[in-house]
């Protein structure tokens, strides 16, 4: 069979789905293949699937009919940690081709110049996940204003409700040189914002010197890191795009407060507001850490926006106890939430634990907290009316207006202008309104 030369790709889930994505799209490049849209029929259709959303099964399914309505006779490959989960059960779906598991993606091109359509059901190659043991640079570009850049995989956490670790291997992360070397490579492509992003961002750091009884020795921390990426020029900015409480120290949030390219800009999961869910959740921190580091944040960083993760209708959460997440998040001065309904995972703690939360209730819960977002982002956007900042200009268009974010990740509408795709421009934030349901803040451009 002649080797197919077009390539598409779909990527469900987090940030590091696309930087890795991305990473991907370069190897077939390289291998001389043409990528093209999704939406047009293509060779090869790449679909990078996630385990954390709800319904992962009916997504994937979802997208291989639309892989295939398009190209019938298209080679359709499975990768992602809902791959590595359910490999079989990917397989099975009527047209997947491929299934690669976390130790195999990175190597997809073996694979696919072999590849030969699946007369019924597809071909598994996800081995254990412990293979998945080496650490694998990716940074993500397509986007004109912004990088994901991926510094760290896996998770040695064992949160009671995560599939995470069995998707994606233990922790391990990227040297401090070599992503410095990444963030000069996306500096010369002229984008103007990298967001860090990994399994667990906070554990940066490689294991090198082992010690009999020991764990390893890390030779860097996430702060050493940090420090190192400040001084890369041609970057404008460096947010951090979520780090567990107990990692976000007070000395990164007063490096972060003085930091030259490093925003006021912090997601810093919660999950839960009372201890004793957070005890069953296996979580490595009280709800007065969390509280201890959010008013650091707010001492050094006044205007800094702080961005939450929330579970809702974990086993065991009663009302009482959901009332007093609720309160203490009220009490809290952050800036939104990102809000989760508990869903049972197979082979995890949770899945197992008593005190099932009836799925009404885990949507009225959720929709309580939601609501609590929409005020507390209000809130936080009022504050910050009459403020001067730069904001990050997108290409997105909508009803002749254009879009990007300051600093504190303040959403700002201006006129649109193709001029100002991907360039900073100075404004100050005049008026907080709806755009098809969706906060944002029109701005008065100021001379530069």
């Amino acid at each position: 069979m002649a080797t197919p030369r077009t390539v598409a790709f779909y990527t469900l889930g987090c940030k590091l789905n696309y930087s890795e994505t991305s990473s991907i799209g370069r190897l077939f490049e390289e291998a001389g293949y043409g990528e093209v849209p999704f939406n047009e029929g293509a060779d090869i259709y790449v679909i990078n699937t996630c385990s954390v959303t709800d319904f992962a099964d009916k997504k994937c399914r979802k997208v291989v009919r639309s892989a295939l309505r398009k190209a019938p006779h298209a080679f359709v490959v499975v990768i992602g940690c809902y791959a590595q989960l359910k490999p079989q059960e990917i397989a099975d779906i009527p047209g997947v081709d491929l299934v690669l598991g976390a130790a195999q993606k990175f190597r997809i091109l073996d694979y696919v110049n072999d590849l030969s359509k699946a007369p019924e059901k597809g071909m598994v190659y996800a081995g254990e996940v412990q293979e998945a043991n080496e650490f694998i640079d990716s940074f993500s570009f397509g986007d004109r204003t912004r990088s994901f850049l991926k510094v760290q995989d896996g998770c040695n956490y064992k949160c009671s409700f995560c599939t995470i670790p069995q998707a994606r291997g233990k922790s391990r992360s990227d040297t401090v040189a070599q992503a410095v070397a990444n963030a000069h490579k996306i500096a010369e492509m002229g984008i103007k914002e990298i967001v860090l992003t990994g399994v667990n961002l906070g554990d940066f750091g490689n294991g090198t010197e082992v010690i009999e009884g020991m764990k390893p020795k890390k030779e860097a921390l996430f702060i050493d890191l940090i420090k190192e990426l400040d001084q890369v020029e041609g970057i404008d900015r460096f947010r951090i795009s979520s780090i567990e409480p107990n990692l976000l120290t007070e000395e990164i949030i007063d490096f972060v407060a003085q930091s030259k390219r490093f925003l006021p800009h912090f997601h810093v999961p919660l999950q839960s507001g009372n201890n004793k869910q957070l005890k069953a959740m296996r979580r490595r921190y009280k709800r007065e850490l969390y509280a201890q580091r959010v008013a650091w944040i707010r001492e050094k960083m006044p205007q800094a926006c702080i961005g939450v993760d929330v579970i809702v209708g974990f086993p065991g959460e009663t009302d009482e106890d959901f009332k007093e997440t609720y309160e203490f998040i009220r009490s809290l001065p952050v800036s939104y939430l990102h809000v989760f309904t508990y869903s049972e995972r197979a082979n995890t703690l949770a899945a197992e634990m008593e005190g099932k939360v009836p799925m009404h209730i885990r949507r009225e819960r959720n929709e309580m907290l939601r609501i609590l977002s929409e005020k507390k982002k209000l809130a936080f956007y009022q504050q910050q009316l009459g403020q001067e900042e730069l904001v990050l200009l997108e290409a997105k268009e909508q009803a002749g207006k254009m879009f990007g974010f300051t600093r504190n990740y303040v959403k700002v509408a201006l006129p649109y202008k193709e001029e100002w795709i991907n360039s900073l421009q100075p404004i100050k934030l005049k008026k907080e309104e709806y755009l098809a349901d969706e906060l944002v803040v029109e701005a008065e451009l100021l001379p530069a």
